[in-house]
């Protein structure tokens, strides 16, 4: 067999593979996995641990449910000022809800605090601002569990729209929060 025969059959065969190949990546993407966290649920706190790339639903101090998420693409370290793209380490509150945001859902953490503002005015810096937890942009729903090959966001807590729709029903406005290295 020349090289351009071997080169026409193999291209005809990874491309015959594509459509399998891509339904395969979006069943994955969108496979739920583990358990589904009951309805009735209420989360009373929050913890996240960066550096596992966890979040987890607290009642009482015992774990409702953990999710893997995706940072900032600066993960490591405090947030230190606007741009810097990493996850605020600290004490916080999940304070308001965004039902319409650029992602699917949001619950905003209420970064920066007093010490947060401080720091940033004494380096002349913004502190930044607009953290949350949410789902996947609007425009790239479909990509579900891949998202968390990567970390995309620009200090953000990145879930999937599942995921999202059961923070959003076990997290009352006004929870804490606190995000460990």
């Amino acid at each position: 067999m020349t090289n351009e025969r071997f080169a026409l059959l193999t291209t005809s065969v990874l491309f015959s593979l594509l459509p399998i190949t891509a339904a395969v990546l979006v069943a994955y993407a969108n496979w739920r996995g583990g358990e589904v966290l009951p309805a009735d649920a209420q989360a009373d706190a929050a913890l996240v641990l960066k550096a596992e790339h966890k979040l987890q639903l607290l009642q009482n101090g015992r774990v409702l449910k953990t999710y893997r998420i995706a940072l900032g693409q600066n993960p490591i370290g405090h947030k230190l000022q606007e741009g810097d793209e990493r996850t605020p380490e600290g004490r916080y509150t999940l304070d308001f809800r965004n039902p319409r945001s650029l992602a699917h859902r949001a619950l905003h953490i209420s970064y920066p605090n007093a010490a947060d503002k401080a720091q940033a005015l004494a380096r002349g810096v913004s502190p930044g601002g607009a953290v949350m937890i949410h789902g996947l942009p609007n425009k790239v729903w479909w990509i579900g569990r891949l998202h968390r090959w990567m970390d995309w966001t620009d200090g953000c807590i990145g879930v999937t729209n599942a995921e999202m729709d059961e923070i959003w029903q076990a997290v009352p406005v006004g929870t804490p929060i606190e995000i460990r290295p």
